[in-house]
Order: C-alpha cells, then structure tokens, then sequence
C-alpha cells in the first residue's frame, strides 16, 4: 500500500515539470520579429510588449507598422458663421463652402494629429482645453494599461511611434477622408511629395452607377452620353457648373495633400531609417505616398510652408485634363462626367516624354486603374495654376 501511495505521490508532483520549459522561448528572434512585422498594427504591437520583456525588446525593432487613427477629438464649434446674413450666395458659393467646409475642420484636426507629443482625453472636461480644439488619436483601452479617468488614453501618432527604432514601412490611416463631398460623388487623388509636390492625380465622377443601380439622378452631366462625342468636352460643360466643380476639386484635393505633407516633418525627421511612408483614410479618397529618395529629399532641403495655413506651399504647376461625359467600366460601373487631372509642378525637370502618362494611368487601384486607361486616350487639355 505504501508503494501505491509513493507511485501516486510521484505522478501528482512530477506532471508539471513537463510544463516549466515555454517552447516558445525556443524560437529565434528572427523568427519571431517576422511574425511581429506581419502583424504589423501598432495596437497590437503595443499589447505583444507587455507579454515579456523579450517581446518588449524586440517590439522596438519592427519595421513594418501601421498606425490607424481612432477618432477626432474636438469640441463644438460656434454655428454663428453658418448663419451670418453676409454669406455669399449662388451655386458656386454653395459649392465652395460644401467641398471647402467639409476639409476645414478635419485639416484643423489634422495639425494636432501629427504634431508635438501630446495626450488628449475623450471626456473633454478639463478647463484648460481650448473651445476650439481638436485632434486625431489612437486610442489605448483600460485592457491596454493606458486608461485614464475616461477609460481610454488617446495618444498622438508622434507619441506611439516614439519607441519603434528602426521603422522602414509606415503606414498611417485617417478615420476618413478630408474631403466632404456628397453620396454618389467618387473623388480620389494621389500625391507623391519630396520636399515639395513631385506629381498629383485625381480622379472623379459627378455620379456613379453600379449594374443593378436604376437611374440615379443627377450629376453636373446627365444628359451627355459621350458616345459620340470624340473625346472633346460638350460647351455645357462650360455653362453647367462642370469645370467649377472640377477646379474645386483640384484645389481642395491639393490643399488636403499638402496639409498632409507638411504634418509629416516630425515623423520623418524623428526616423531616419524610413524608406516608405503611406498617409490614407479607411475611405480611401486620397494617398499620399514618399519613397526613399523623397524623404531624403525632405530631411536635407526643408520645405515651403504656406503662409495662410500649416501646409507645404504648393508650386506653380502644369496639369492635363481627361474628361467623358458616360464612361462605363468592364465590370458595368458607369461614371458620369468622369474626370482625370494630372498635375506636375512647371518648374520641375521633364524626366519622361511628355506623352507619357503610364504614371498617371496607374495611380489607382482597380476599377478605377481601367477608369483612367481609358480617359488617357481621350483628348487631353491643358491648364496651368499658380503657386497657392
């Protein structure tokens, strides 16, 4: 019996030696910083540092991450100026404040969003914060270990790449884009900055028909079907209200890519081993895009600031235009009053043949890469702008 006892005794105090070795620790830190740059979310990169100190140390030398932007933190602003008697009226007043009053705030945000370290509370309480303040934040959770009094800690991008030493790929996501335009509108632009403006893209759409879409009212060109317009623009274009709204969109896309590139200076300049640095929103209405050679363009020639706002001064430029009145895509998507703006600034070094537009033709991700092949073939025109 007491050998039974003995036996018994062994076997319930010996098991868990089969568990004191974690074979986890037995992966090498190659390994293991691959996965890491797989995962690649700074949340969930913040979360994996507090497993061990291994993980913590080794969290710092990702070099692939992404930041997504939580939120806007702002108080209300004074409706006052919306109904000021000494509003302009008329329909390009109206749509100027549409377009220009959609990207106001969200630029204002913006400049605090990249801007010195900082952290701002969801519970806007405190008596020190500004009426007119505002900012874009990554949140961390009480999970997290960062919650404050109101249960999340939001922290500016600036801060939370603070720790990461050796980031080669950056991506950061806005909630949305700057732009507010209305449903059924498709805007989208790209824009390539060294020190200043390297080259831009924008593409839109006064309307936009998907297959099992019945007639959906409405833009600026209805009643162009462009089948046999041989890639010129109708006259009502001119007299419609078309080309104002395609200069408002011009203008309003290079201001949110300028206000971009300007309130990146701090990340650049603070990780000097970047390579590649994306700016986004989940809409997906603009990209801005930097590769190697353009940051190091940035961090030895300083940029030109616009002096009415926090914003690269945008040079004089030269831009080409594409437009169709009815575009219809392979998949049955239509596109009315479709519009492609290609835009260099004038002084800049022609590097390619100026019938080159491959670069213009692959600024997007399909459909609408097929979208801007195809208006590449049409008539072009041309416009010039001056530095703003």
């Amino acid at each position: 019996m007491s050998s039974i006892l003995a036996d018994l005794s062994f076997r319930i105090y010996s098991e868990p030696d089969r568990f004191k070795i974690d074979h986890f620790d037995r992966l090498p830190d190659p390994l293991i910083l691959l996965v890491f740059n797989k995962v690649g979310d700074v949340k969930a990169l913040g979360r994996c540092c507090v497993v061990s100190r291994r993980f913590h140390a080794l969290v710092s030398q990702v070099d692939n991450v992404i930041v997504r932007v939580d939120c806007v933190i702002s108080d209300d602003d004074s409706n006052a100026s919306d109904s000021s008697p000494d509003k302009p009226n008329g329909p390009f007043s109206t749509l100027f404040r549409l377009v220009f009053g959609g990207i106001v705030k969200p630029l204002q945000a913006l400049g605090q969003f990249l801007g010195p370290n900082r952290t701002a509370l969801v519970s806007g309480s405190s008596a020190s914060a500004s009426p007119s303040s505002s900012s874009l934040a990554v949140g961390a959770s009480e999970e997290d270990g960062g919650a404050d009094q109101g249960g999340v800690t939001h922290h500016s991008p600036t801060q939370v790449l603070k720790n990461f030493s050796e980031i080669r790929v950056l991506r950061i996501e806005l909630p949305s884009g700057e732009l507010g335009i209305e449903d059924g509108v498709l805007l989208k632009w790209r824009a390539d900055f060294g020190s200043t403006l390297d080259n831009c893209v924008i593409l839109g759409a006064s309307s936009v028909i998907h297959p099992k879409t019945e007639n959906a009212g409405g833009g600026d060109d209805d009643n162009n079907n462009g089948d046999d317009d041989n890639g010129s623009i109708p006259d009502s274009f001119y007299t419609n209200g078309g080309l104002k709204l395609r200069v408002v969109w011009t203008i309003s896309s290079l201001i949110a890519a300028s206000a971009r590139h300007y309130l990146l200076q701090p990340i650049i300049s603070e990780h000097k081993t970047l390579e590649n640095l994306v700016l986004t929103d989940a809409d997906g209405q603009g990209v801005l895009h930097m590769n190697s050679d353009q940051l190091e363009e940035l961090r030895v020639k300083p940029l030109s600031a616009s002096l009415a706002s926090k914003r690269t001064l945008v040079p004089a430029l030269n831009m080409r235009l594409w437009y169709a009145p009815h575009l219809v895509l392979s998949d049955g998507v239509v596109l009315k009053g479709a519009t492609l703006v290609a835009i260099r600034p004038t002084e800049q070094s022609p590097k390619k043949e100026p019938s080159d537009v491959s670069w213009v033709s692959t600024a997007f991700e399909e459909p609408y890469r097929t979208a801007a092949r195809m208006l590449v073939k049409r008539r072009t025109y041309c416009l010039e702008m001056n530095s703003f």
